[in-house]
């Protein structure tokens, strides 16, 4: 088998947050202008944290520049730290079949495990901390790094790629997500996407998109075979 990099997106991918991640939006907007209300009238499904930011910013007339955003972005990510813990288990979990996925090619030679996501690396690792998953995955592409999609993935990959010892060209690549947007991600590398309908968007939609593989969770028959093995 070709030496394989996976990177896993996280919200609506490996956990559902119980919203904890918008209310915090929505906090750290308010504390430094007033408005909570910045990113009520879009959905983030796919975004980076710092697309989100500037959309919010430029929703509520004010400069986009980087000071204001990274200032939204740190206080997002301590109201994260606070929202999180508040959420009920039954609304903030791990997606089905994913813990055994993420485990079972780490525990395969050829096989490097990280993270592809729009979000910051902070905030990844508060979200991820809470199913008890972070320290399973030992580098990745976020939303600090890029605030493009394709260029964070990129990042992502070459980082599995550096980890394996092999150039990226000689990898393959999978992207699993939840959205179009992580589809197009994939296709902007050439990496093939591996679709779970646990966030908005069904399975039919993500192949639809342009997904190789999509299933309604990855516990569906089929899934595991797709991420370890492909076509």
């Amino acid at each position: 088998m070709r030496p394989t990099v996976l990177l896993f997106d996280i919200d609506g991918t490996l956990v559902t947050t119980g919203g904890a991640g918008r209310r915090a939006m929505g906090l750290a907007f308010e504390q430094l202008h007033r408005r909570r209300d910045a990113c009520d009238g879009f959905s983030m499904s796919g975004m980076t944290d710092r697309a989100i930011v500037r959309k919010g910013l430029g929703i509520i007339g004010q400069p986009d520049t980087e000071d204001a955003i990274s200032a939204v972005i740190n206080a997002y990510v301590a109201r994260l730290g606070l929202e999180v813990p508040k959420v009920d288990a039954r609304e903030y979990r791990l997606h089905p079949g994913m813990r055994e996925a993420v485990l079972e090619a780490r525990s395969r030679a050829g096989f490097a495990v990280g993270l592809g996501t729009g979000n910051v690396r902070a905030g990844a690792k508060v979200k991820l901390d809470r199913v008890n998953i972070h320290d399973q995955f030992a580098f990745g592409g976020f939303g600090c790094d890029f605030e493009d999609r394709v260029a964070l993935i990129r990042h992502g990959a070459q980082a599995g790629a550096a980890q394996l010892g092999h150039p990226l060209e000689a990898c393959r690549v999978v992207i699993i997500g939840d959205t179009p947007k992580d589809v197009a991600a994939a296709k902007g590398i050439g990496a093939e996407t591996i679709g779970v309908g646990t966030g908005n968007f069904t399975p039919q939609a993500l192949i639809d998109a342009g997904a190789e593989w999509a299933f309604s969770d990855f516990a569906a028959s089929g899934a595991m075979e797709a991420l370890l093995v492909g076509r």
